[in-house]
């Protein structure tokens, strides 16, 4: 029976890896709207949130009453200081400290059920996506005579879901540091890439695309300009978190204020990638390349361009942040998987 179940993974496995895919690029959406609406620290632990396997849904269950039980573990916030229940307890008519320890780990002792369901759902994202990653595990079992890349590939691509859950545990326990927020996003952009390796990889049917030198060397130039700007974005989301926690979220205007040579860079730079990859779009069309990903790499270019320009001028307006973010994870995939395309494609005798 359990052979069959793998062999029957391994038949859909295309599709599970696509969906695996796609689970991936929910988390990134998930993730951009908690950073859109600043709903970070809506549960002030990890995994679980307030001490409660489903969230509260109101300031009540997490403030602390006399005559009023609690469970180990339970969170409540009393004069703004997280506190956590050290045994199953029913509260007296005053508050007893033996019976709770201070939450060390941060200092934020605020509670909005809006942002803490905001938050509850990308972690659950995250829970389901983890359940799809351990049946494409399974599906790769049978690759592994004829192709052990796609078994050790989907392990591998298992193994960064792990290490990205405690991260997020890290983004809780350090009050989303900026860095650990990067090398969150970052790690998640190495699992697109496995993922579309697999995909690549796996994939019956190869469509044929016309060699050309200049493209090759452009698309390569593409992907090299795409992490730059990737890496300088990542610097000044950093920036902006910084702001935010100094000013508060409710204070988009000041997000940017007084930036550092990185923002500039980073919005200077867009010119370059856009006259690269506008490249790209004319030899594709002039030459009958064929490579249909191209026009939508340049429609997310226009996309993340004209977002950026509504931060900057017109102070966050709402879901831009989130566009911006999900926008430039997916032009990454496409990047990576047109260069996987343009890998396999070779010169004729008459192009060499």
């Amino acid at each position: 029976m359990i052979n069959s179940f793998l062999s029957y993974l391994k038949s859909n496995f295309h599709k599970i890896a696509k969906i695996t895919l796609i689970s991936v690029y929910l988390i990134f959406l998930a993730g951009a709207v908690v950073r859109m609406t600043g709903s970070g620290m809506g549960c002030p632990d990890w995994p679980k949130c307030f001490g409660y396997l489903i969230p509260p849904t109101s300031e009540e269950q997490i403030t602390w009453q006399p005559n009023k039980e609690f469970k180990k573990g339970m969170i409540i916030v009393k004069d703004e200081v997280l506190f956590v229940a050290q045994n199953d307890i029913r509260t007296a008519s005053n508050f007893n400290i033996k019976n709770w320890e201070k939450y060390t780990k941060h200092d934020y002792a605020k509670f909005n059920k809006y942002h803490t369901w905001t938050e509850y759902i990308n972690r659950l994202a995250s829970v389901v996506s983890g359940f799809i990653f351990i049946f494409l595990v399974l599906g790769s079992l049978k690759f592994w005579k004829e192709r052990k890349s796609i078994t050790l590939l989907s392990f591998f691509a298992l193994f960064l879901m792990g290490f990205e859950a405690w991260l997020g545990k890290t983004v809780v326990d350090t009050n989303l540091k900026p860095t650990v927020i990067t090398i969150h996003m970052v790690v998640g952009l190495v699992i697109v890439a496995i993922l579309l390796y697999i995909v690549f990889e796996v994939s019956e049917r190869r469509k044929q695309f016309t060699y050309n030198s200049l493209f090759s060397k452009l698309l390569i130039l593409s992907v090299i300009f795409s992490l730059i700007q990737i890496a300088m974005g990542t610097q000044v989301r950093q920036f902006i978190d910084e702001q935010v926690k100094q000013f508060g979220f409710e204070h988009k205007q000041y997000s940017l204020l007084n930036p550092s040579f990185k923002f500039y860079f980073h919005r200077s730079f867009t010119i370059a990638i856009v006259l690269v990859n506008f490249g790209l779009f004319y030899l594709n069309q002039m030459k009958n390349l064929g490579y249909k990903l191209v026009n939508w790499i340049v429609f997310l270019i226009f996309l993340e361009t004209i977002t950026g320009i509504l931060m900057y001028y017109a102070e966050f307006p709402i879901g831009t942040q989130a566009t911006h973010l999900l926008a430039g994870a997916i032009l990454f995939g496409l990047q990576f998987y047109l260069w996987m395309q343009s890998r396999k494609v070779k010169p004729t005798i008459t192009q060499k």
